[in-house]
């Protein structure tokens, strides 16, 4: 198989040999393990990214904006976005499970270990690649841990959600919803770096390739 053919991004979500049963709370050791790994490559991607000094994901952006226009501290504003976000998983019929609640757990402690130890370069071109770093990494994985099938973070649910309502594929859902609330979050007054564009722009393709090898890898029916 060439490398094109390698990297073919999935249109969907590919069922895997980790990916739990219909329970979104009961799981196995193993896919317990494939989904702290996920949830820790994924804090380690906005930890690379931040670190890099070109900007900061468009969800920070969105909530930096909130906040300036609320008049509440950034952290409050990321949480009522959070939960809006949960709302708006009622009419796609998503439905939370363990990994909705590890998601926060590891993803926050990930970010905080990792973020002490990228660098913080200074040259555009090793910035640029940092930022790159961070895009691969959280592509990687959210294409481990939302195919344990134990719940999406917040954010992702959005993205898993419209793929099954629409047929959408999982990178334009993915990237029509990065690119929207960097629009949002900018227009409220949030700052957008060139690593924010990036992220925005290539985190679709990213994650959808990701789902893509995990697929060929563990070839099984999408769900």
């Amino acid at each position: 198989m060439d490398l094109v053919n390698w990297l073919r991004p999935s249109r969907g979500i590919p069922k895997t040999s980790w990916s739990a049963g219909e329970s979104n709370w009961k799981v196995n050791p193993k896919t317990f393990l494939v989904l702290v790994i996920g949830l820790w490559l994924f804090g380690s991607g906005e930890a690379a990214l931040v670190a890099s000094g070109l900007g900061q994901s468009p969800w920070t952006v969105l909530a930096a904006g909130v906040s300036n226009q609320a008049d509440v501290s950034i952290g409050w504003a990321y949480f009522w976005i959070s939960a809006f976000v949960l709302l708006l998983w009622i009419p796609l019929r998503q439905r939370p499970g363990l990994g909705t609640l590890v998601n926060i757990v590891v993803i926050a402690t990930s970010l905080q270990v990792m973020i002490e130890v990228f660098p913080n370069p200074e040259e555009l071109g090793l910035q640029i690649s940092q930022v790159l770093l961070g895009i691969l990494l959280v592509g990687a994985g959210s294409g481990l841990y939302i195919t344990c099938n134990v719940g999406p973070g917040t954010r992702d649910g959005l993205m898993t959600g419209l793929h099954a309502r629409t047929g959408v594929s999982v990178g334009s859902a993915r990237t029509a919803i990065e690119v929207t609330v960097v629009v949002i979050g900018w227009l409220l007054g949030g700052v957008v770096g060139v690593g924010t564009l990036l992220f925005a722009l290539l985190i679709g393709q990213s994650v959808a390739i990701s789902f893509g090898l995990v697929e060929r890898l563990s070839p099984k029916k999408a769900i």
